[in-house]
Parts: C-alpha cells; structure tokens; sequence
C-alpha cells in the first residue's frame, strides 16, 4: 500500500512538471509575441509604464514589471507613413471611430450680428453764424424739432451787417445814377461796387428775400434770419436769446434722417467673407415684424484693440423715419463671396497647436497621420487647401485616441531610424553578438535605457 501511495505521488510530480512545460511555451523567460512573433527576434524592450524608455535587452522597471518585446512590422509597406496606426474593426468600433468623405463643393456664408444705428455723418449740418451779433429771437428752441428746407431758424442782429446792407444800397444808388455817364470807366465801375457788395452779403449768408426786400426797400433790414439748409431734425441748440455770438459759437446742429448708418462688429474669421456692396438684412426690436434691406458701404482698416472685432458699415433708406439713432438691430449680412474648395468636418481637424493634422482611412483599420493647410471655414466645414484630395476618407471621432497612438509609433520609428544610422558597420554582427561589460553589482534588469547609453 505505501509503495502504491509512492508510485501516484511520482506520476502526478512527472504529470504537473509537462503541464509546466507546455504553459510556459519552452520560454526561458521571454514573453512571446503574437501571429508568429515568437518565431521573430524582438528589435528592442520597451517599458511598459513608459514608452519612451527602451531596452535592447530583457529588463524590468522599477515597479518589477518586465519590459514588452516590440517586434519588426511583417506587413510595413514603404509608401506607409511612420506615424500610420493599425486599429482591428472591433476595437475601432468600441473607441467609436467615425469617418467622412472629403467632398468639392462651394462655400457661402451669411454673418449674424447685432448693430448700433447712428446719424448719417454726410447729412449732419452744424451751423454757424457768419458775423458777430446777437440773437434777437429763436423760432425753433427744442431739440428734436422736425425743421424743413429753408425753415427760419432764427434771427440775428448783428452792427456788421447792417452796414454792409447801406453800403450795397449806396453802390445800387450809384450804379443808378451813373449808368447815364458818357464816361465806361466810370460807369462799370460803379456796377462792380454794386456786384461786389451784394456778393458780400451772399457770403454772409443772407437770404434772397432779404436781399430782394433791401432793393425794393431801398432800406437796411435790421435782423439776419438764419435758415434750415435741409429737411431734418434738430439735435442740439447751442445759443438762447440776447445771446452774444461770433462765428465760432455753433448755432444749431441738424440731422437729416432720411438716411440711417449702422454699425455692426464682425470677428476674424468672418472678415474673409464680407466685402462692400454686400446686402444686409435688419430687423428691429421696437418695429416688430418689419425687414430693412441695405447695403454694406464700408469696412473700417483696423481692428478693435479691446473686443478684437472690425467695423463694418451699412447703409439703410429710412423715408418714413421709424428708424432711430441708438437703436440696436440684428443684422444678417449676406455676403456675396463663394468659395469653390475641398471641405471635411470640422471636427476632423487636429489642432495641436504647431501644425493641423488630419486622419486619412487607408484601409480597412489602418489610419495615416497627414498635415493639412486650412482655409476659410462656415456651417461646420473646413475648407483643405493642402494635404486632402476630394473623395479620401478622414477620421472625425475618436481621432485624439489615434493621434496618441500615431505619434507613439513616429517616436519608435524615429528611434529605430537612429538606432539603425549608428549601428556596427559589420552587417554579420548584431546586438547579440555584442559583449557587454559590466559590474557585478549591476542588475541588468534594472537598467534603464539612459544607462545603457
């Protein structure tokens, strides 16, 4: 019975020790690679925490971890980009990897923003008297007053004028008199007084019936009435009555408003689409259910410094006046420019800052990294003006996951190329043929590859 006992105890020893074996794959602790990668030498150890930090010999890290085994890409093709990354289906569908066409097709815009109305500076009139004098009486004394063409204003007495007035009628009198004389000289020069007075009181702005009144008077009018130039409203009053004024006093500042400048901010990326001559539709919030059409007449050559936004101008007809000074609009300008270009998502595009980088579906799973030149953008397209060809298929999700890959295999490409450059000259010589001398302290398993070199 003990021998019975014995004899089991050896079989089950000899069974577990096979299992062993077989488990272990014969490997004298080296991790074999997958599709045939146990038959292939491994070109180097990579750390598994870190990537950056190889090994041309098997090692651990810090934390005992072995180093993995990277092994030569059996199915690289030398049209393969280095930083190319190869994703099976099922993994790419639960990272959610999507894609889309790069199509041709034009682009348009139209650019929404918000505008502030403001006078017409072409139809702004601040007048001023020609002479000194003082206000006898003011006929408009509020500002907002609707004021005509030729509206009187006010009037001025003024020393000045009145004495010019009995000079031209002394010139009129004279004219007169003289116009009978034998003498030519005598007689013109009688009439070029006469003109040269009465183009006197033109430059100071005195009216025609006043002057007509002065002739067919034949006596000095003792006021200056000041007249409107235009139809329009009155914005400010700069004098009262008894008011002494000379000509730089500002007697009153009129606006025509039949016409309406609106201001509106666009910002960098919309500069590219708005050009003069644009239509600009408007609406506003005190004219409810109404549309005002009109024109963009000019863009501004600089930039706000705060809001980083360019000025734009438009121009709106407003005969009926509903439209207001300080309003504010909302404005859809709807700009002329088309774009005939190749466009992708814009969420295909990865910005890292340096560069833009796109994702090109290569095949089934295999994703090439490629740099990309953008253009104008609108509606969620970019347009490529390098890098894509209309019809190429390009990654828009997921693409961050893939760019942490495809960077990692350009750096292990990289590092591979260098390796290569600086290695023996002897071709039948290799990293195993090489004799490493070392301490006896020194735990190769330990080292890291900045000990190595």
């Amino acid at each position: 019975m003990n021998k019975q006992v014995v004899v089991a105890l050896l079989v089950t020893l000899v069974i577990g020790l096979g299992v062993g074996y077989f488990v272990s794959g014969g490997r004298n602790g080296e991790p074999t690679g997958s599709d045939g990668a146990a038959d292939q030498k491994p070109l180097y150890y990579r750390n598994p925490m870190n990537p950056s930090i190889t090994s041309p010999a098997p090692a651990k890290d810090e934390m005992g971890m072995d180093y993995i085994p990277v092994y030569a890409d059996g199915d690289s093709n030398s049209d393969t980009s280095a930083g190319t990354v190869k994703i099976d289906s099922v993994t790419a569908q639960n990272i959610g990897v999507r894609s889309a066409v790069a199509m041709k097709k034009a682009l348009t815009r139209n650019v929404r923003t918000v505008g502030r109305l403001d006078y017409d500076e072409k139809r702004v009139t601040r007048l001023h008297p020609k002479v000194e004098g003082w206000i006898e009486e003011l006929f408009i004394d509020s500002t907002g007053a609707k004021v005509g063409r030729n509206t009187m204003l006010l009037s001025l007495y003024s020393p000045q004028l009145i004495s010019t007035e009995e000079e031209y009628l002394l010139a009129l009198e004279g004219a007169k008199t003289l116009s009978k004389s034998d003498q030519p000289d005598i007689r013109q020069g009688a009439e070029r007084l006469a003109a040269a007075t009465l183009e006197r009181l033109e430059l100071f702005d005195v009216p025609e019936h006043q002057l007509k009144a002065i002739r067919e008077g034949k006596k000095a009018i003792k006021n200056l009435h000041i007249h409107s130039p235009f139809d329009g409203v009155v914005i400010s009053i700069g004098v009262r009555e008894g008011q002494f004024v000379t000509p730089k006093t500002e007697l009153y500042t009129i606006a025509d408003l039949s016409r309406i400048w609106v201001y509106v901010d666009i910002y960098e990326d919309e500069m590219p689409w708005v050009r003069t001559g644009d239509v600009g539709e408007m609406t506003v919030t005190g004219i409810p259910g109404r549309l005002f059409n009109g024109t963009v007449t000019y863009i501004y050559p600089y930039l706000d410094s705060k809001t980083r936004t360019n000025k734009v101008r438009l121009e709106f007809d407003n005969p009926d006046q509903l439209l207001k000074p300080e309003m504010f609009a909302h404005v859809i300008l709807k700009t002329s420019r088309q774009v005939d270009a190749i466009v992708v998502p814009n969420e295909a595009i990865v910005r890292t800052g340096a560069k833009e980088q796109i994702f090109i579906v290569k095949g089934e799973g295999k994703f090439e990294p490629r740099d990309v030149k953008l253009g104008v953008a609108t509606g969620g397209d970019v347009q490529i003006i390098e890098g894509v060809a209309a019809g190429e298929r390009v990654v828009t999700s997921a693409q961050f996951l893939i760019d942490s890959e495809s960077k990692l295999n350009e750096a292990t490409a990289k590092m591979l190329e260098a390796q290569t450059e600086n290695a023996p000259s002897d071709p039948d010589m290799d990293m195993s043929g090489m004799k490493m001398e070392m301490p006896d302290d020194m735990n190769m398993d330990k080292m890291t590859l900045e000990e190595v070199k």
